[in-house]
């Protein structure tokens, strides 16, 4: 029988029509306890690599976090005026050798089928899921890829 955290006698369902960062930081806490005593402690780092212009401002960029041993790129941009000049391939391989000598398992990401699913092939990165309709009549796309 699972290990139960706390027991409950009663509750109550409600729905938030404006939540807040504090509502679901309620919520994340015990989720991140629960998973931390279970996987170990997750030891999250954000990793940025970032694209400046010639005043040095930040127009683009790759943001991923690195946690139970995998990395997760949840941002990649490149300005439409710097795209073709293989600045999207340059942020990728930089990310990819910080988080190998991380020692990181493998990188993952998502992206819709209106974005750049080629591209991400192109670097090897392996589809290993898709979600139909999301956004309707379109798809998203799953990505990994393992060192």
């Amino acid at each position: 029988m699972p290990e139960e955290i706390a027991t409950m006698s009663s509750a109550t369902i409600s729905v938030l029509d404006n939540p807040s960062d504090a509502d679901r930081r309620a919520i994340l806490t015990p989720l991140d306890a629960f998973n931390t005593a279970r996987a170990g402690n997750e030891n999250y780092e954000p990793i940025a690599v970032v694209l400046r212009d010639e005043t040095g401002d930040i127009v683009g960029g790759l943001w991923a976090q690195l946690y139970f041993d995998w990395a997760f790129i949840e941002l990649l941009f490149v300005p439409e005026s710097l795209r073709g000049a293989d600045f999207g391939s340059k942020l990728i391989r930089e990310a990819e050798e910080i988080i190998k000598a991380k020692g990181a398992v493998g990188i993952w990401l998502d992206t819709f089928s209106f974005q750049a699913p080629g591209f991400y092939e192109r670097q090897g990165y392996e589809r290993f899921g898709t979600l139909e309709n999301y956004p309707r009549g379109m798809k998203r796309f799953f990505y990994r890829k393992i060192f």
